[in-house]
């Protein structure tokens, strides 16, 4: 998998400024409130699930006797019902809320740990699913595969892990999304089994997990495997919605000639659609970029953020369905003029998007730049949330909603060779309306 490597970097060298963008330093700094995190030192690779009115986080960070472990704990937002949570104490006066007790999801010593391809956590109701990766006896670098376990007892207990791919070779299975469609739970995921041969392709895969949604019974059959696209782009996340009822799984392709678009695919009642691309941004690049799209949903609309360099001119781009994924409106560019991508996007009950991304400062160092963007191309000037890096080990920062007013996000703050969780918090009347 050399495109996590030199290859994937290949396009930073281009000049990546364009004359459409827009200064990084338009529009004021959101104010941020802070909240300590129960991450230990040592601790990356963030992920942020929304549930009444707060939030679930999990991550990864070294254990106690070596190897590692993916924890999670909630934070409750200080919102109604926010006592009911396991280890949560509750509202805070003053505050916006309390992280619980973390809750040990798993750990090992072999644990395939990296900073794009990160575990996460999803809820669905009373349940919890979470995912992480998991190195295979083969012995070879990116010799990994998918481990997937489940709570309905906020994360106290956790059931047996459980392995999506039963193909069995020593190749990458790894970028994974998780969704429930009515009362079946889904994992989508990019699969290397076709790499065992030389020039194999990367295909995206999925099927639904041995476990039933809120209302279903607890255990069920898993479904069959099921491909998506048999030739995607190798190690560029994927992201997943259902709208209106609809599936639809969001990832970069890898078509002829090297084009490196984002697509979708919908599963419809006979089966899954053939991928389409969100936009043709032209871009041909001969490695994985390592930087995947996000999607967000409401009332039927669907909104992707992602990455994309053609020409080497790099941005971030925003567009939006207005019939569940089936078809996307033009691509607007929301970056300013230096973006770095590591995308993720919420949609807000104006109709709006929030997008965040991260942005090449002037004389070194990077920031966690956001912006809201409506249906129609109208946005607010892009504004700058909190310092981070553009080194591999900041990963990939992650938005969540909390209720209606907050919004939370959580990143990798790096100093040298350390590194830790952090998050904060922030109003969202703060953010400049759409104009």
């Amino acid at each position: 998998m050399a495109a996590l490597g030199a290859a994937a970097s290949a396009w930073t060298c281009a000049d990546s400024r364009a004359g459409d963008a827009t200064s990084p330093t338009d529009g004021a700094p959101i104010p941020a409130r802070e909240t300590a995190t129960p991450a230990a030192p040592g601790s990356g690779q963030p992920f942020l699930a929304p549930a009444a009115g707060g939030a679930w986080m999990s991550w990864t960070e070294p254990a106690r006797g070596g190897g590692h472990r993916v924890a999670a704990a909630y934070f409750d937002g200080g919102g109604e019902g926010a006592s009911d949570v396991v280890g949560s104490a509750g509202g805070v006066d003053g505050t916006d809320g309390r992280w619980g007790t973390p809750v040990t999801i798993a750990r090992g010593r072999d644990f395939f740990v990296n900073w794009a391809d990160f575990p996460s956590i999803h809820v669905f109701g009373e349940l919890l699913v979470a995912h992480w990766l998991q190195r295979g006896g083969g012995g070879g670098t990116y010799d990994y595969g998918v481990r997937l376990a489940w709570s309905r007892d906020e994360g106290a207990n956790w059931s047996e892990p459980w392995t999506p791919h039963e193909d069995g070779t020593p190749t990458e299975h790894g970028f994974v999304s998780v969704f429930r469609a009515g009362e079946r739970v889904w994992a989508a995921w990019l699969d290397g089994r076709a790499m065992v041969e030389p020039g194999g392709p990367m295909s995206l895969r999925a099927r639904t997990l041995p476990v039933a949604g809120e209302a279903g019974p607890g255990k069920v059959r898993p479904g069959p495997e099921e491909t998506l696209d048999d030739r995607s782009c190798e190690c560029c996340q994927t992201d997943a919605v259902v709208a209106a009822g609809v599936p639809v799984v969001a990832f970069r392709d890898r078509g002829e000639g090297e084009l490196r678009n984002i697509h979708v695919a919908r599963r419809l009642p006979d089966g899954w659609t053939e991928s389409v691309p969100v936009h043709d941004d032209g871009w041909v690049v001969g490695g994985c970029p390592v930087n995947g799209p996000s999607m967000a949903e409401r009332d039927g609309w669907v909104a992707v953020a992602w990455f994309t360099a053609p020409d080497g001119a790099a941005r971030v781009n925003v567009a939006f369905s207005r019939d569940g994924g089936g078809s996307f409106g033009p691509a607007f560019r929301i970056d300013a003029g230096q973006s770095v991508g590591r995308v993720d996007v919420v949609a807000l009950d104006d109709g709006s998007a929030l997008a965040t991304w991260l942005e090449r400062e002037e004389g070194g160092g990077a920031v966690v730049m956001s912006r809201r963007v409506a249906l129609d191309g109208a946005m607010g000037p892009p504004r700058a949330l909190v310092a981070s890096t553009d080194d591999r080990a900041s990963g990939f920062p992650r938005i969540a909603r909390l209720g209606t007013d907050r919004l939370m996000l959580a990143w990798t703050a790096v100093a040298g060779d350390r590194s830790r969780v952090r998050a904060a918090v922030f109003d969202l009347e703060e953010w400049d309306a759409p104009r």
